[in-house]
This record gives structure tokens, sequence and C-alpha cells, in this order.
């Protein structure tokens, strides 16, 4: 990934008429990368920025997209380091405390969906989940073998009065209940763009009176493969029984808000379920969840049998 990012970093460089050595930028990457942990991304412009500063290149030279922008659906992007413009509608917002990232999440078109990450330093207005925006000259990356995309001080953002519809595909999976992940039980929402607050301060809009919503974030296992899964509040009230007002009561009487999501451990890990739900990204967001009955003796030895060589 070094030197695939380091020739990308090289070429563009040279095409505004600067040559700079490779093994300056490698030398640059693998030290952010690898010594300082930095991620991918802002390892990237951090040595972008540290050449256009030697060199005293203005950043507009550099981050000038050559010719018209294509405007583009998310099964469309196939490239990395291209400039686009695209309309979607923001699917989910996800957690996130790196000061570097002003928003991280995912966005959709029909077509499919792709995740984003707005850099806080762009200083671009925020988005709301279930709003629809035409997001202008962002650029696409390649980490993972995924492709995402980038909103930098380069982009722009105007949200639309069109309901994108995202399209999705619809996922059964069957497995063992194996964990459930930080940030579930009853957490609190920013009320101006609904994201999950981390110590009561949101990464949009800083301290604010959160409200209070119920979630799950599951995992499953079914020995072969495993699953991050999504349990909304309707959801998660279903399956757990606990609704939102006695969540909050729960939390209120132990002074604890903890209690809540060690309630649901107690009653949902280590057992089976057959869930249902379209998949973005890399989750399942549940909409059916089925718990299913412990295997009996004979299904277990004729399934050892089926296994044998």
């Amino acid at each position: 990934m070094i030197k695939e990012t380091a020739k990308q970093i090289e070429d563009r460089f040279s095409e505004i008429g600067f040559n700079i050595p490779t093994s300056e930028i490698e030398s640059r990457l693998e030290k952010l990368l690898n010594e300082f942990k930095v991620p991918a991304e802002e390892a990237r412009r951090s040595v972008v920025n540290y050449f256009l500063k030697e060199y005293n290149i203005p950043r507009g030279d550099f981050y000038t997209q050559q010719g018209n922008t294509p405007t583009v659906k998310v099964k469309d992007i196939n490239a990395d380091g291209k400039w686009i413009n695209i309309k979607a509608k923001v699917a989910q917002l996800w957690d996130n405390n790196h000061e570097s990232i002003g928003q991280v999440g995912l966005i959709g078109d029909e077509s499919g969906t792709i995740k984003f990450t707005k850099w806080a330093s762009a200083e671009l207005p925020g988005l709301e989940e279930g709003k629809s925006y035409n997001f202008k000259n962002v650029v696409t990356n390649s980490y993972q073998e995924r492709f995402q995309i980038n909103l930098n001080k380069s982009s722009q953002i105007e949200e639309i009065e069109e309901d994108i519809e995202i399209g999705t595909e619809m996922i059964e999976f069957i497995g063992a209940m194996v964990g459930i992940q930080a940030g579930s039980g009853l957490i609190k929402r920013c009320p101006q763009c609904n994201r999950a607050l981390i110590k009561g301060v949101c990464g949009e809009h800083g301290k604010v009176e959160g409200t209070y919503d119920l979630r799950i974030k599951a995992v499953l296992d079914n020995g072969h493969n495993v699953q991050d899964t999504l349990l909304n509040r309707e959801v998660s009230e279903r399956l757990t029984n606990i609704t939102l007002e006695e969540a909050v009561h729960m939390a209120t009487e132990a002074l604890e808000q903890s209690v809540v999501v060690d309630k649901m451990k107690e009653q949902l890990v280590g057992r089976y379920y057959s869930v249902t739900g379209p998949r973005l990204d890399r989750y399942i967001l549940i909409e059916t969840i089925s718990p299913l009955p412990p295997l009996e003796r004979s299904q277990i030895e004729a399934l050892l049998s089926s296994m044998e060589v």
C-alpha cells in the first residue's frame, strides 16, 4: 500500500511540474503509518501537505481537478484517486473519536452504499442521517480492497429535497450471538444530527443534552463466518422485552447506564438466532430476529458425523 500511495503522490506532483523522489515520499509514509499508526488517508494528506509547504506550492495547484468532474453512481466507483460528484442519502453516521475526522459513515443511492469520511479540517456542513445531498468534488480512495470517498476542503455539500432510495442486499444469517459490542444498550444521541454521543459529546456539535435511544451492536458466528449486526430501538425492544422507558428507569435507579447492556448480554449472548435484513457495508441492519432452540444431542452428532472425512 505504501508504494502504491507514494506512486500516486509522485505522479500528481509530476503533473504540476515538481519531481519529488519516491524514496522521500515512501519514507515519510512509512514512518507515519508504521511508527505513529496514523490512519492511511491522514498519512497521505500529511505527506502531501509537507511537500506543498517544502516546495512552496499553492494547495489549489495540487488539488485542482482536471476537466469536468463526472457525476456517478455508487456502483460506478471503481478507481482510486478520482474526483467525482455524487447524489446520495446518508444511511448511517458512525461513532467517531478521532479528532481529524469530522464525520464518518455510509451514504448510498439506488445502486448501493459506500463509506465516506469528512475531514474535520474541511470545515464542511454537518450531515444528518436520512437526508439526501449533492456531494461535489469528492475524491475516491481504496482501503483494504474497498472503495470509499473522502470530503476535503475542495469538496462541497448541498442538501437536496429529493428522497434518494438506497439499494440494499437482503441477507439471512443464522448463528450464535457471541458478543455485544461497546456502544450498545442505553445510549444518548445528538438532537441535531442523531449521531451517538461519546461521553456526552457529539463529534459535530460538541457537548449537548442528548436524547435517549436503545440499540444493540451484536456479533453473530455460524462457525464459518463472523457477522456484525445492528438492532435499532424497535427490534431491540422486541427481542429483550426492555422498553426505552424501562431502560432509562433501570439506569436511573442504578446510577449507571451499563446495567442495561449487562442485562442484554445476560439474556442474549450464547444463544442462536436467525436474522434477516439489508446489508450495509460490514453490517446487517436487522429487521427480523428469531431465537432458535438449542441443538439436540442427535443433531450435534449428525453434524459431527457429516464433517468426518
